[in-house]
């Protein structure tokens, strides 16, 4: 016999709800809830929203605010959430590669279209330092791309709000190789993120790593709150720490990859900073049989400098997606 409900589809649908109240400060109606919910592929009518909210309700998950149905979280609701169940935790990071990527619209031809971003919030009376912080490393082309979008308190950078006394700040994320390479019939396949070492203005090889498939917030984020970068002595000396990703390709892609990597390089995107060949190791990591190795750079290279300077700085790497024609040179900021 078929069951007709699913706990555990329940419990993830009353979980995405409190997340949905939680990135909000004022209190948010069953409408508005079902609304955002279908912006993340989850179907719920305002009414089936209404009554999981009065279910949350009787357990002290959320509570009523006013004569309308608007509902607030609770600390019991945020505690609920930080305890979710791990297996929804885990590969949340390699799941918002692959979203991203698949969201990624940008034509490497045209040089127009969506691509993926790393949003970082700056304090607002701090962000013109940081900002002199992170051009050397823009200009020494350890980002993705040198182009960015600023945003102040109150406007959005793709589907991110800057929050008061803020400013936020769009880098392009690496998936954007990821999703050109997906849409030109090469699969990618993502491996970790890591700390790579710098000697002599070249790579030598990866001295932290963590596996996407195993950690549910980017790599990236943990490093640089980890302060387990150098980039500035990079850009000053050649030699240091960055943040980087592996990724493996069919070795048979190769001469392709090849040429998209240089039509990448033609635009002003640096993504790729080594290939390697069939089955060989790069960067003293193993690769897998008939496979090739890729080091791809970090998009967040330049904010791991500025916060190495003690710039505070929340990140929200692997974020959203923003039309290229609409990010700028950050020469021009």
């Amino acid at each position: 016999m078929k069951q007709l409900f699913n706990p555990e589809d329940i419990e993830r649908k009353l979980i995405l709800i409190l997340k949905i109240l939680n990135e909000n400060s004022e209190s948010q109606g069953a409408r508005v809830i079902a609304r955002k919910m279908k912006e993340r592929g989850v179907q719920l009518s305002e009414r089936t929203v209404r009554y999981h909210l009065k279910l949350m309700d009787e357990r002290g998950l959320t509570k009523l605010v006013g004569r309308r149905d608007g509902r607030i979280i609770t600390n019991l609701g945020m505690d609920e959430i930080t305890n979710a169940r791990v297996r929804d935790k885990i590969s949340l990071s390699i799941s918002r590669i692959d979203v991203l990527s698949f969201k990624t619209t940008f034509d490497i031809k045209k040089r127009r279209g969506l691509v993926p971003v790393n949003i970082s919030f700056f304090p607002q009376n701090q962000f013109k330092k940081a900002l002199a912080t992170m051009k050397p490393v823009f200009k020494k082309k350890f980002a993705v791309s040198d182009r960015v979008a600023i945003a102040t308190a109150g406007e959005k950078l793709g589907e991110a709000v800057v929050p008061e006394g803020k400013i936020g700040l769009a880098t392009v994320c690496s998936i954007l190789i990821n999703a050109v390479l997906l849409k030109h019939g090469i699969p990618i396949d993502s491996k970790f993120g890591g700390i790579l070492q710098i000697k002599n203005g070249k790579p030598l090889r990866f001295v932290e790593l963590i596996n996407y498939s195993g950690s549910s917030l980017d790599p990236s984020e943990i490093f640089i709150r980890g302060k387990m970068t150098s980039v500035k002595e990079v850009v000053a000396k050649g030699e240091g720490k960055i943040l980087a990703n592996f990724r493996e390709i069919p070795s048979m892609s190769r001469p392709l990859v090849e040429k998209i990597i240089a039509d990448f390089d033609k635009a002003g995107i640096n993504g790729a900073l080594s290939i390697g060949t069939v089955g060989n190791p790069i960067c003293q990591t193993d690769v897998d049989i008939n496979k090739v190795g890729m080091i791809l750079l970090g998009g967040l290279n330049p904010v791991a400098a500025a916060y190495e300077e003690g710039f505070d700085v929340d990140n929200k790497a692997m974020s959203t997606v923003m039309e290229y024609e609409d990010l700028r040179s950050i020469a021009e900021i």
